[in-house]
């Protein structure tokens, strides 16, 4: 229930996030998101008991990881703002399958042909989804398809170094980058905002904020594999709001390719949740919301915690 509450809130998040592309740049909502969360990751931060310094132990590992991260968020906040919600979450489902692929050069890991079918039958799903030849693809499709290459790429990262990063490396380094390259591009994108646009934004930085208290909630009360799966409940807020709010009704392809990318995510999940699974499991550790460095990211806070218990 934990889960499936903060998944609620992340979807609102997003269409807020939507609301607000209809008359900004996603620059400009990247930096004042980053701005206004920071308040919330000053008081997440403050139970951090861990002593050492902010240089990360992997720098070119971590220059990657804020370079993918940055890449995600721009990417991410553009297709919220012209895809539909439901066709946007149905591509960035695909994260996880695109984790597993990168997991072997990354990670060392070994992929069976169970896996890789269904890698392959999830990205059909994408194709379905896409429909190339019969829709034209457009800026938003990319930037979809960027935010989820971009979210795998920080995913396997993480998994790679978090175990000898500290927790606030990985916690700053991507929304700093974030607050110094959006705030290089504000002379180019800026636009003056009324009260109801800073309060959009604030409500964007609030619900990042509870959502991710429920999610840490969620894994302390219950098993990965349970409350893992919760994330595609983001796809039925997505037809929800998208139907009652923006007026967009999901079609068929975009509700079958949403389902064969879901099927396919849920199997390499289950397969990861088994004894005899490969240790790095990257999948569960991507703790189910696309990285876009607006907010903390939760590998880290939920390790500090157990160090705190």
């Amino acid at each position: 229930m934990f889960a499936l509450a903060a998944f609620g809130i992340y979807a609102s998040h997003d269409v807020v996030v939507k609301f607000l592309g209809a008359n900004f740049s996603a620059f400009q909502i990247v930096f004042f998101s980053v701005l206004l969360g920071f308040p919330f990751v000053t008081l997440m931060m403050m139970r951090d008991i861990t002593h050492g310094n902010f240089r990360p132990v992997h720098p070119w590992w971590t220059a990657l990881r804020t370079l993918s991260t940055i890449m995600t968020a721009v990417s991410a906040f553009y297709a919220f703002s012209v895809l539909p919600l439901a066709q946007t979450y149905a591509i960035l489902f695909s994260s996880p399958l695109m984790i597993t692929v990168l997991a072997i050069p990354i990670l060392g890991e070994t992929v069976r042909m169970r896996r890789w079918a269904a890698v392959i039958v999830g990205l059909c799903g994408v194709m379905i989804v896409l429909r190339p030849g019969a829709e034209p693809l457009s800026l938003g499709h990319l930037a979809a398809l960027i935010a989820a290459i971009g979210n795998a790429v920080s995913s396997v990262i993480v998994r790679k170094i978090g175990h000898e990063e500290r927790s606030a490396v990985l916690l700053l380094y991507p929304m700093f980058g974030n607050f110094v390259v959006m705030g290089c591009a504000m002379p180019f994108f800026y636009l003056p905002m009324e009260g109801i646009h800073l309060a959009g934004l604030s409500v964007i930085a609030l619900c990042a904020f509870l959502a991710s208290l429920l999610v840490i909630s969620a894994y302390r009360n219950g098993e990965a594999v349970i409350v893992s799966p919760m994330q595609y409940s983001q796809i039925l807020w997505a037809a929800v709001y998208g139907w009652f709010i923006f007026g967009e009704k999901p079609d068929g392809p975009t509700i079958l390719g949403a389902s064969v990318i879901i099927a396919s995510g849920l199997y390499i999940l289950f397969r990861e949740g088994k004894a005899d699974a490969s240790k790095t499991m990257p999948n569960l550790q991507g703790r189910g919301r696309v990285e876009t460095g607006t907010f903390v990211r939760l590998n880290p806070l939920l390790r500090r915690n157990r160090q705190v218990d």
